[in-house]
């Protein structure tokens, strides 16, 4: 064992002490970001070519800063984003919603499907939409700020619309035209607060994470535009917590314009994501 995956299996172990809920993970990734290799080639990385830089950077970890704000990069389907400050990380339960997503759309007979990502935050959704559904037309909607020096950074170059807007009231020109609604809201209730990991309570932004007493204040305002901006028949998709599974499809109802109400699960099988199809008049 060369120096470098010693001191890997010491940094793990500190992360676990620390609660960090991936240690080898995370002290591999950031061995290969501190050395500038991939996580295949820590082997190969000569003891005298061990940068003590390496202990700084699992000591910011240790103490529950993201590892993506650290190597300022996250991965997202086949997807590398710029992240940092300000913008929401994506999750990797998120790639089930878009995998569904896209699904929905190839299975339209539509050339060129009009998708709408509401709340984009880094644009993950967006660029894995447009990458994997190459006719699409896609627009995003970002209101922080915050988040959009970041998400303009990645959809540079990209087929993406980048709009800074309110979810609430997105894209009134597109009424009626789009043939998918897609959405990773903020839906954490303000009363849970102190039972979020770290990482996301003291990183990422409290406007991508929490929404009102019950997390679905703004989903709610999601369905109603989601409706206004769908043609018949389209579909709209929106990411929720866990333990939301059985309220979230209730506020698609078929009294609201909806057919199809669903829920689904995440690759961990626990309620994910819930879907709607816009009634036909």
């Amino acid at each position: 064992m060369n120096l470098l995956l010693a001191e890997v299996a010491q940094a793990t172990q500190r992360l676990a002490d620390a609660g960090v809920p991936s240690p080898r993970n995370d002290a591999e990734e950031l061995a290969a970001f501190v050395h500038g290799v991939k996580r295949g080639e820590l082997h190969s990385v000569k003891d005298a070519d061990f940068d003590a830089r390496y202990w700084e950077v699992i000591a910011r970890r240790e103490a529950r800063e993201p590892l993506q704000h650290i190597t300022g990069r996250a991965f997202f389907r086949y997807l590398e984003l710029q992240v940092g400050p300000g913008v929401f990380v994506p999750r990797p339960e998120t790639e089930s919603v878009v995998g569904w997503a896209i699904d929905a759309v190839r299975a339209m007979d539509v050339v060129e499907p009009l998708i709408v990502d509401l709340c984009t935050g880094s644009g993950a959704i967006a660029l894995a939409l447009a990458q994997e559904v190459p006719r699409s037309r896609v627009h995003a909607v970002e209101l922080s700020e915050d988040a959009l020096k970041w998400t303009r950074k990645n959809v540079e170059g990209s087929r993406v619309t980048l709009h800074a807007g309110d979810a609430r009231t997105a894209l009134p020109e597109l009424d009626g035209q789009v043939d998918l609604v897609v959405s990773n809201p903020p839906y954490i209730p303000l009363t849970e607060w102190e039972y979020v990991a770290p990482e996301a309570r003291d990183y990422d932004p409290e406007l991508a994470l929490f929404s009102g007493e019950d997390g679905l204040d703004l989903i709610r305002g999601i369905e109603r535009t989601a409706h206004r901006l769908l043609r018949p028949g389209g579909v709209v998709v929106v990411e929720h917590a866990d333990t939301q599974g059985g309220q979230v499809p209730w506020i698609f109802t078929e009294e609201r314009g909806w057919a199809d109400a669903a829920d689904h699960p995440d690759l961990n099988n626990r309620p994910r994501f819930a879907t709607a199809r816009k009634a036909m008049p």
